[in-house]
């Protein structure tokens, strides 16, 4: 019963010990894309992040302030596409050409038309540009060049990626 009770006091104090992330993307023609990460303590001090490295992930896309759609990996299928890369070293998600990849992030979207947020909502980061899919449709004016710095907060943002002011 104790160490029962001592298993279940360490997966809190480890889960309380997590570090959360905040980030909003600015993509083209009024494209935006709030996103909440938390990542393990341990792999903050890792060269890259990656998706084995994080307890909770969700992002929700929007055109011109309306929400479009939304993803989680709590709620993703096995054959949805998760590919995440992580500089914590300078709070940015990385680009393909800083890996050499074809592809450095991939959230319900691999970075082809034939895996694209179907169904739902999806982001990816590939060698052609940063951009959205929503309902298996490549949402082509959404897209900005992949060698884009891409960042990350330690705050909440909005969907105008407005970083949210702590009041008294």
């Amino acid at each position: 019963m104790i160490r029962g009770l001592a298993v279940i006091a360490s997966l809190f104090a480890n889960q309380a010990a997590a570090a959360d992330f905040y980030f909003c993307w600015k993509g083209a023609n009024g494209y935006t894309m709030t996103g909440q990460m938390t990542i393990t303590p341990s792999s903050l001090n890792k060269p890259v992040v990656t998706q084995d490295d994080v307890n909770l992930f969700k992002i929700a896309g929007y055109l011109d302030g309306q929400l479009l759609g939304k993803w989680d990996m709590a709620t993703r299928d096995d054959t949805d596409s998760w590919l995440l890369n992580y500089d914590p070293g300078r709070s940015v998600f990385m680009t393909p050409g800083e890996l050499g990849v074809g592809v450095s992030q991939a959230w319900n979207a691999d970075g082809t038309a034939e895996d694209c947020g179907n169904p739902g909502f999806g982001f990816n980061l590939g060698n052609y540009a940063q951009d959205f899919c929503l309902d298996g449709v490549w949402i082509e004016p959404s897209g900005i060049p992949p060698e884009t710095p891409f960042l990350v907060s330690p705050v909440p943002v909005d969907p105008l990626c407005r970083v949210y002011a702590p009041t008294s």
